[in-house]
């Protein structure tokens, strides 16, 4: 049997705006089933999904780990797409409570199986690290917030020197968008848009899974140029002409700056939209395009504000160095709590109900099927 395919996506971050959740795009509302895993750190929930996830796969069935932001080697979440099957993590900070109980969302909750006398008895010491992971991340968000600040200043000299050519850049828009476009259907449908993130803040720094959701695809666009040159904007501007003529897409949001899109999937063209910057790097393979945004500017020769950039940048550098260290520390805390669980699980009957679940999903499989 061929293994499945698998993809990795985070459906939440750390970033300027705190903890941001896209975990509404892990699947949708409808979907055939959604399992919810309830309980506290050291239960093993993410290695619940993670075994059932790679079981999966070896059935050959492609799969998504959404994986955690604040835990390099977590899973919040996986996602069967061709049965419409999810499972998610749905403690804090991503709390998630059925929509449909009974008809579509099903509670798993692994504290089910742990003592809850011994737990009660490091009350005390759970609620204080609980505190101290609070008000790391608390310092963590901060720091990101000032990042993105001084990347604003950073972005901000190309046209504060007139260097940024707007009318150039709109002509490689349409240029870029008659490329992907002339000749391909306008659909009849209302378009779908996915929003989840490629690359996120973690404790061991930017993580990006980007080449595991494009490296298979037809067909990539790549999108070179400096801080402030219009990457982001010009992705976004593809995602409108797409969802224009009824495509379904995936948008990639920015690590730092939700509100910006990094990268864009258009499905029904088997193709994507890449804004190629650290620590998204993407090498190009054969037959993709590569578009480079700093045709669209002038060089910026005034001194000043070189030295004024040059410094804005090295302050964002220094905040997002304090926010990693800071998400790290709050991991080592978090990780601190989970001895406070693990002596009191039972891990066999964990282990139980996994394969039960497991058989579940099977039969869910054989239903879509039929």
């Amino acid at each position: 049997m061929t293994r499945g395919k698998l993809v990795k996506l985070f459906p939440g971050g750390n970033t300027a705006r705190g903890f941001y959740s896209f975990y509404d795009h892990i699947i949708e509302k409808d979907a055939t089933h959604i399992f919810i895993l309830k309980g506290g750190p050291g239960v093993g929930k993410s290695t619940f999904m993670r075994r059932i996830g790679e079981e999966m796969l070896a059935r050959g069935y492609d799969l998504e780990f959404h994986c955690c932001s604040s835990d390099n080697g977590s899973l919040d979440g996986i996602c069967i797409p061709s049965i419409g099957v999810a499972m998610l993590d749905g403690t804090a900070p991503h709390v998630v409570d059925p929509k449909n109980p009974g008809a579509v969302d099903e509670i798993i909750h692994l504290g089910d199986h742990w003592n809850d006398r011994g737990i009660r008895g490091n009350k005390k010491e759970i609620l204080a690290i609980n505190r101290e992971v609070g008000r790391l991340f608390k310092h963590a968000y901060a720091y990101l917030a000032g990042a993105k600040l001084f990347l604003d200043e950073v972005e901000s000299y190309y046209t504060e020197s007139d260097a940024f050519n707007v009318g150039t850049f709109n002509r490689m828009v349409a240029d870029l968008a008659g490329e992907i476009f002339d000749g391909q259907p306008r659909l009849d449908r209302k378009p779908k848009v996915r929003r989840l993130f490629a690359t996120a803040i973690t404790p061991d720094g930017p993580v990006s899974h980007l080449e595991t959701v494009v490296g298979c695809l037809g067909k990539r666009y790549i999108i070179e140029g400096d801080d402030g040159t219009g990457k982001n904007i010009l992705v976004s501007r593809m995602l409108e002409a797409a969802l224009a003529r009824g495509y379904n897409v995936t948008a990639f949001h920015c690590a730092l700056n939700p509100s910006n899109i990094d990268h864009l999937v258009i499905h029904d063209l088997d193709l994507a939209v890449i804004n190629n910057v650290e620590p998204h790097i993407y090498k190009p393979k054969e037959g993709d395009s590569v578009i480079d945004t700093m045709t669209c500017t002038d060089p910026v020769v005034n001194a000043a504000f070189l030295a004024e950039k040059g410094a804005a940048r090295g302050m964002y550098r220094q905040c997002m160095e304090q926010a990693i260290s800071f998400i790290g520390r709050a991991k080592k805390a978090h990780d601190e709590m989970e001895k406070y669980y693990v002596p009191f699980m039972n891990f066999e009957a964990i282990n139980a109900r996994r394969e039960k679940t497991l058989q579940r999903i099977l039969e869910l499989a054989e239903e879509f099927k039929s």
